[in-house]
Parts: C-alpha cells; structure tokens; sequence
C-alpha cells in the first residue's frame, strides 16, 4: 500500500483547508485510516481515525469540533477537512493505514504517506 498526503499550504487563522490521503498498490477499503500530525520539535501526534466503513470516526480533543474526517472507498481516498484552523496547528500532516485495527496509537499503523505541510499564520 502506498499513502499519497496532499492537500496542505499556508492559510490565515479562521481558514479552511481539505487534506487527501489517497492510495494506491491496493485498496484501503478495508483499512482503518487515520491522520496524525507532526509539529517542529514535537512528537507526531495522533489527530483523526475512521473506521473502514466510515460508520466510526475518532478525533483529538485539540481538533474535535473543528475537523472532519470522511472517506471515499470507491475512490481509495481518505479526507480531513480541517475548518477554523489556528496557529498551533501548523504542522506535517501525514495519513496511516492500519489493516487490523482502530487505534489512536501511531505504533498500530502499518503504512504511511510522506506527509503534507499546513502552516497557519495568525
């Protein structure tokens, strides 16, 4: 499975963004998906998950209320939509897939995408 992250740039405070995840080499459908996040000199950290379905989705508190995390089977892509973003959200974003599990733990996820940057300016 390869995880292809986009989406990302740099907005003003009170902006919106849409982050992709898309995958190829084989299909997600059956994955559980997440997006974490990595700012400089912090550990990455966990953000959203959905389930393979799509019937269970999981956020951060420090995002809940402000993102969405949605998905796409027929097109093998995960969303964020990422509204009312703030300065301390300014980070590499990275999409995950985990094949047996749901799980806010990044150790869990067996593949990962390289990341897209946000930088959001006050």
């Amino acid at each position: 499975v390869q995880l292809q992250a986009s989406g990302g740039g740099l907005v003003q405070a009170g902006d919106s963004l849409r982050l992709s995840c898309a995958a190829s080499g084989r299909t997600i459908s059956d994955y559980t998906v997440g997006w974490f996040r990595q700012a400089p000199g912090k550990e990455r950290e966990f953000v959203a998950t959905i389930r393979w379905s799509g019937s269970n989705t999981y956020y951060a508190d420090s995002v809940k209320g402000r993102f969405t995390i949605s998905r796409d089977n027929a097109k093998d892509t995960v969303y964020l939509q990422m509204n009312s973003l703030k300065p301390e959200d300014t980070a590499v974003y990275y999409c995950a897939a985990d094949r047996l599990g749901w799980s806010i733990n990044r150790g869990e996820y067996d593949y990962w995408g390289q990341g897209t940057l946000v930088t959001v300016s006050s």
